[in-house]
């Protein structure tokens, strides 16, 4: 593996030539996405801008200037900072098993005054650009060896034990997923994948143990939705009369029932796609999906035009976390798998969520700004 170093002659882009190099369409689409949410939670409010439309629209703006300059950095640079990102990521996980502060049964935000940061959000992209950083210097070759994958199998178990402990499912299963598209991308081999895989299902039994009674009983829930209609079905009966009553064309803005009459329980939140499909039925609905569509697609050309071999498994880990965000959530409130309380990106009501993902758009645009430079890789080059 190289020791990573910017080249004198390596490329250097002034601002204005990346401002030049910005893929605007990729920032419209985020914008575009960003405005259904403001809209769904002015609704979700009783057609208010208060409590949350307001909120959500000032931290998009914060977070929009945030994704502009995380654009304008580096490529080189951010592959230069990937391990101390890592590091300080992974740090703020410990702070929050020793003082972390305690929301609807689990321990997974640090309080610093008006700020509220939840680590696990940010490990998503720390993770990328360390499995990243690491693979970089790995031929496709060396990367078939067994021995290669202990670091990155660290790297990655490493945050999900901690965030396992909050507890906090949905995103440990997230870590895992993207991490492996990364290993996928590097060419490890089919056969490793399904090793892992039948570890993992051995395992069920054993993990099933260690889970929590809330935990278990979402699981219950999703098997037989009807066993608790008044307590843990609950949520998912009235999601799905929700989408059930919005028809192909929805019942118009601000008219949903089961969101207005506060029948839809977290509609601001997890269940915010549900009030998209009851006001603007499955037409609605299939409009943001393709937006969603759209964004990745935009990644993964972003990530296959890099010459770097690190722009490419950040395009690409980034682009895998951002599409799991919407497959996990979408398919959690239309009750394809049990709920696990992850929020719908751009348009769930949200801090750390809605930074991270901006953040990760920022890294990118980067990637697409600086998608002819070279990065030295051992004797192997980049084209």
């Amino acid at each position: 593996m190289s020791s990573f170093r910017i080249r004198d002659d390596a490329p250097h882009y002034t601002l204005l030539t990346k401002l030049q190099l910005m893929s605007w369409g990729l920032v419209i689409l985020v914008c575009a996405i960003a405005a259904v949410g403001v809209m769904l939670l002015y609704s979700a409010g009783g057609g208010s801008w208060e409590p949350w439309a307001s909120r959500q629209l000032s931290r998009f703006g914060s977070g929009f200037v945030v994704m502009l300059v995380f654009a304008m950095i580096d490529i080189r640079i951010w592959m230069k900072i990937a391990y101390p990102v890592y590091a300080i990521v992974f740090a703020l996980l410990i702070v929050v098993q020793a003082m972390g502060h305690v929301g609807m049964g689990a321990e997974r935000w640090i309080n610093l005054g008006p700020l509220v940061i939840q680590p696990s959000e940010l490990m998503k992209i720390a993770l990328v650009l360390a499995l990243a950083r690491y693979f970089h210097g790995f031929s496709l070759v060396e990367v078939r060896n067994p021995l290669v994958l202990i670091v990155p199998l660290l790297l990655i178990l490493a945050p999900v034990g901690m965030v396992l402990m909050q507890p906090n499912l949905g995103t440990a299963l997230l870590l895992i997923m993207t991490g492996g598209a990364v290993l996928f991308s590097t060419g490890v081999r089919l056969w490793k994948f399904a090793v892992a895989i039948a570890l993992g299902l051995s395992a069920i039994p054993i993990g099933w143990e260690f889970l929590h009674d809330y935990q278990k009983n979402r699981v219950y829930t999703f098997l037989e939705p009807e066993r608790d209609p008044l307590g843990a079905g609950y949520n998912i009966m009235q999601s799905k009369i929700a989408l059930g009553s919005g028809a192909l064309f929805g019942k118009g803005f601000t008219a949903g029932t089961q969101s207005q009459l506060m029948f839809l329980p977290e509609k601001h939140t997890d269940f915010i796609f549900v009030v998209l499909a009851e006001e603007f039925g499955m037409v609605g609905a299939l409009i943001l999906l393709f937006l969603y569509t759209m964004l990745f697609v935009y990644g993964l050309m972003i990530a296959l035009s890099a010459r770097s071999h690190f722009g490419r498994l950040v395009g690409v880990g980034l682009t895998t976390t951002f599409f799991l965000y919407v497959f996990v959530n979408v398919a959690m409130v239309t009750g394809l798998i049990p709920v696990v309380g992850i929020p719908l990106p751009l348009v769930s009501y949200g801090g750390t969520a809605m930074l991270t993902l901006l953040m990760g758009c920022g890294i990118l645009l980067s990637v697409w700004i600086h998608r002819e430079v070279r990065i030295p890789r051992s004797g192997i080059t980049d084209y």
